[in-house]
């Protein structure tokens, strides 16, 4: 074998890699308040790489006495996202024959207080956290951490709650925060039908990935809102069968009755 031919070959990986590192931190953080760190610290590398390259020595001399130093602000301005990174790679596709991430259970929790919240006309906005992190939602509202059960979402939503306003954010099956305030959507072609809990799940749609369970105070109807698309009067087999598809889960549960 060549080894020109190998080491080409390895290279051509290599780049690969760290490409596929870079834009998955970069999904991570975009639109939080590290992605302009992000964008620093990526100008300070190129700045790096330029400076060797037409032999500015001062330039050089300065950036190579902070490379500790950039190594150590790395992991303390990015260690929200690294711990992200590395759950993610927990959930990948490829690695779950191996590692299983069980969150049926999450799902059907989530599909049972939509159904009590449907029947008592009690609104809700619950948002199921995907790759783009949602942090800066997360800190308009109220940290609880708590685990993911349908007596837990009908309580913080039932009124006079002091949460009951706000929509829930929950990452795989842990409650993360509740009271807190989405982006409203911008869309002019929005029916004025449209309230706006159905708006502000809308709207993150549209900014992230996440996925975004509205329930309406006025009719009960079941709303699913992704990919900055709306899908209205779900029934709670529908909402079910579509969150198990879009999360990744497979489960055999029997269906829900209404």
């Amino acid at each position: 074998m060549n080894p020109f031919h190998f080491n080409l070959t390895v290279d051509i990986l290599d780049i690969i890699i760290v490409a596929f590192l870079f834009y998955r931190l970069f999904l991570l953080i975009r639109g939080t308040r590290a992605s302009q760190m992000f964008i620093g610290l990526f100008l300070l590398i190129v700045l790096s790489i330029v400076s060797q390259w037409l032999n500015l020595n001062a330039v050089n001399w300065i950036l190579s006495s902070l490379k500790t130093v950039w190594v150590i602000a790395f992991v303390i301005l990015f260690q929200p996202e690294l711990r992200k990174a590395l759950s993610l790679l927990g959930q990948n596709k490829i690695l779950g024959v191996f590692l299983k991430v069980e969150q049926s259970g999450t799902v059907s929790e989530i599909v049972k207080a939509c159904q009590q919240l449907s029947l008592k006309n009690i609104g809700a906005i619950i948002v199921i956290e995907q790759d783009v992190g949602l942090r800066n939602y997360i800190e308009t509202g109220t940290p609880l951490d708590a685990r993911v059960t349908s007596d837990l979402l009908v309580t913080i939503f039932t009124p006079p709650g002091p949460l009951h306003d706000g929509a829930v954010i929950v990452d795989k099956n842990r409650i993360l925060a509740a009271g807190c305030i989405l982006p409203l959507s911008q869309n002019p072609r929005l029916g004025t039908s449209l309230g706006t809990r159905h708006r502000a799940g809308l709207g993150l749609s549209e900014e992230t990935d996440a996925i975004t369970i509205i329930v309406s105070e006025e009719t009960g109807m079941i709303s699913l809102a992704m990919g900055g698309k709306l899908k209205r009067k779900l029934d709670l087999n529908t909402l079910r069968n579509d969150l198990i598809e879009h999360v990744g889960v497979k489960t055999s549960e029997s269906p829900v009755n209404a």
